[in-house]
Parts: structure tokens; C-alpha cells; sequence
């Protein structure tokens, strides 16, 4: 025990974080010429995706955010870009 009265054991702790060292942020367009499922699987990875939008984004979308939604995936429409982020990773709008 150290002299703050607080045990911890630091190298204990990091073994059982989950540390994903290929998570990454994509950025790309979302232009309908990239299918569903490998939008999906970048986000099953744990990948945060930067989409710009170009075009209709409820048509754009109408397959790709049930499929994000349905893994428990985040999205968020802000000004000309769709973010979407896995799970484990929220999107903070409190200051929009």
C-alpha cells in the first residue's frame, strides 16, 4: 500500500482493459457506392466512420442506420456529415 491509503496495482489493471490498438476513425463519403455490410463491419471493428454526405442522406441511409442501430451502433447527422461510431463509443451533442 503506498502512502495515500490507496492500492493499485497499475500493471494488474491494464491486463484487463480491452485495448483495441486498430480502432481508428475513417473518414469517406457516403454516396451509396459503398455497400452496407462493410460500412457494418467497420463499425464491428470498432471504428468510428466520418461519412460526407453526398446526396439524399434518407435514402442513403435507409439500410445503413437500422444496421448500425440494430448492433448497437451510434449515429448522429451533423451539418454535412453522418457519424457513426460503434457501441462502446459515444457521440457528445450536448454543445450543438
Amino acid at each position: 500500500m503506498n502512502d495515500s491509503g490507496f492500492d493499485l496495482d497499475l500493471q494488474a489493471a491494464e491486463q484487463d482493459i480491452d485495448f483495441d490498438e486498430d480502432a481508428r476513425v475513417i473518414l469517406g463519403v457516403l454516396d451509396g457506392t459503398t455497400a452496407v455490410e462493410e460500412r457494418v463491419e467497420a463499425i464491428e471493428r470498432g471504428h468510428t466512420l466520418v461519412l460526407a454526405i453526398d446526396g439524399d442522406l434518407t435514402e442513403l441511409a435507409a439500410d445503413l442506420a437500422p444496421a448500425v442501430k440494430k448492433g448497437g451502433g451510434n449515429l448522429v447527422h451533423f451539418r454535412k456529415f453522418l457519424i457513426i461510431s460503434p457501441p462502446d463509443i459515444d457521440i457528445d451533442t450536448s454543445e450543438l
